[in-house]
């Protein structure tokens, strides 16, 4: 792949390219920086790009691009984001976006959870609904644009834990936007239970290998309640991942980040942007490999063939690079 970094692919004009990655801090914004400089060094000569934060909890990076207010983003779980072409789910607000398409995916494993505090000796859902406890739980806020808040309110609900009847016990949903900020309730004692993402963190690895915090396995009968709807796909976090975890603990799907771009994007720069995703990605997962592959937030190793999987159609430069590369096979659909 080096050598081909050298030689290959060229765009003779220069390009400005307006991108939007996460709050500034995460792994978006990390990816952008890597695929912004391998970009730019093989397109004309006063090239360059610019990485916006998000404004909300997700759902401003998917909208700038749609709206042609940025040229491209990323967003995550890749399952909810299906939901944007018809205007479903969390999209219901904005209407459909049919001409959203996506360059790649990266592999991310990640789970959508729920913990309680140790000392309140909960081992099931069902404990907390026969004991009407008041907990105050901790979730990204569901204010329409939060894709964490968005499925945690919904995972809530069907466990019958929604905000109404926390209020009725005595308890509450406390708020706040970001995965760490989240966190921080239950770290600072504004909060009892948590639900949420990013379980590779050294946030939730302390809490649950201290024991501060115990896993509590979603119910079947409430993942049953959101089966086929996009974004809630059923998974696990599997035994060991922490090292006191002795057992698979069931909950929900939140993996994978989507390269997003438009349908109108100029083909030469989609195939550009499309080859350095793929043929520049040692550079990306060097940044990652000092981190176990199953720990780490951006899995690896990037595999070509799976990059192509998307949940939204590919760009069609995209799905040409894939197809020529032998990425995807005639006999394949990637969307």
């Amino acid at each position: 792949m080096s050598n081909q970094r050298v030689t290959r692919p060229r765009i003779d004009r220069s390009v400005t390219l307006h991108c939007v990655g996460d709050w500034g801090q995460a792994n978006f914004h990390r990816i952008l920086s890597w695929l912004s400089q391998e970009f730019c060094d093989r397109a004309g000569p006063k090239s360059r790009t610019a990485i916006w934060s998000l404004r909300d909890g997700g759902l401003d990076s998917v909208l700038q691009v749609f709206n042609g207010e940025a040229d491209l983003g990323i967003s995550t779980p890749a399952t909810l984001l299906k939901a944007s072409l018809l205007g479903e789910e969390i999209f219901q607000k904005t209407g459909p976006m049919p001409s959203l398409r996506a360059l790649a995916v990266l592999p991310q494993r990640d789970r959508l959870m729920f913990a309680a505090a140790s000392g309140l000796n909960i081992s099931s859902f069902a404990d907390i609904r026969d004991r009407k406890l008041p907990l105050r739980i901790a979730v990204s806020e569901d204010d329409g644009t939060n894709f964490i808040g968005y499925i945690s309110a919904r995972v809530l609900e069907a466990h019958g834990l929604d905000e109404e009847t926390m209020h009725s016990w005595g308890g509450s949903w406390v708020k706040a936007c970001r995965p760490e900020q989240v966190i921080d309730l239950f770290q600072t004692g504004q909060a009892d239970a948590v639900i949420q993402e990013a379980i590779m963190t050294p946030w939730w690895r302390d809490l649950i290998e201290s024991r501060a915090l115990l896993p509590v396995e979603m119910e079947d009968a409430a993942l049953a309640k959101l089966l086929g709807r996009d974004g809630f796909q059923r998974s696990s976090v599997k035994a060991d991942f922490w090292s006191n975890l002795t057992h698979d603990i069931q909950c929900v799907d939140f993996s994978d980040f989507v390269v997003i771009v438009r349908d109108d994007m100029p083909h030469d720069i989609a195939h550009l942007l499309t080859w350095c995703l793929v043929e520049t990605r040692d550079v990306l997962e060097a940044q990652y490999r000092h981190i176990p592959p199953d720990q780490s937030p951006l899995s690896y190793p990037l595999q070509p063939a799976k990059m192509a999987q998307s949940t939204i159609p590919l760009h069609p430069a995209a799905e040409q690079f894939y197809r020529r590369e032998g990425y995807l096979q005639d006999s394949d659909t990637p969307f």
